[in-house]
């Protein structure tokens, strides 16, 4: 990784007292999408260039608050992102992924396959909402996009 690449990244992801705690599993799964996060990225708020970035996401009003800062300076950026366009997205995928879980246990290798396609396709769905809604604030690859989609999900999910 170049120094210039090294800039535009997350290097760390805080979930504000907001969000609210939740089961074990759930906290487990926080955890993981926030370590796949950090661990591979590329994220540069628009018109700023001195990272890599801290993002602290809170809640407020069912919406995402999201609070982009160099590491332990002042926020350079903050965006709000109504969680409304993503409710289907969300209820859709946790629909198929436990359609999946389910047959996994019971279902050929071909209706697995089926099955993930299907849940790859909504996790794309969802990853290419997350990019559209940010365009113009901040920039990431579709990698990026996809992982946070996943702690969007994550952060909605119950247990």
């Amino acid at each position: 990784m170049t120094a210039a690449e090294d800039t535009k990244r997350l290097s760390d992801v805080v979930l504000d007292e907001t969000i609210g705690r939740a089961t074990p599993d759930v906290e487990h799964e926080r955890a993981v999408a926030i370590f796949d996060l950090i661990e591979e990225n590329s994220f540069e708020p628009v018109g700023h260039d001195r990272g890599p970035y801290k993002l602290k996401l809170s809640l407020i009003d069912a919406k995402l608050v999201f609070s982009i800062s160099p590491q332990g300076d002042e926020p350079v950026a903050t965006h709000i992102l109504s969680l409304t366009p993503f409710r289907r997205i969300v209820k859709d995928y946790f629909m198929i992924c436990e359609s999946y879980y389910e047959a996994i246990r019971s279902s050929t290798p071909s209706q697995i396959e089926a099955i993930d396609m299907g849940r790859r396709g909504i996790h794309n769905e969802g990853s290419q909402t997350l990019m559209d809604r940010l365009e113009g604030k901040i920039r990431m690859d579709f990698d990026t996009a996809r992982r946070l989609f996943t702690l969007v999900c994550v952060l909605h999910w119950r247990g």
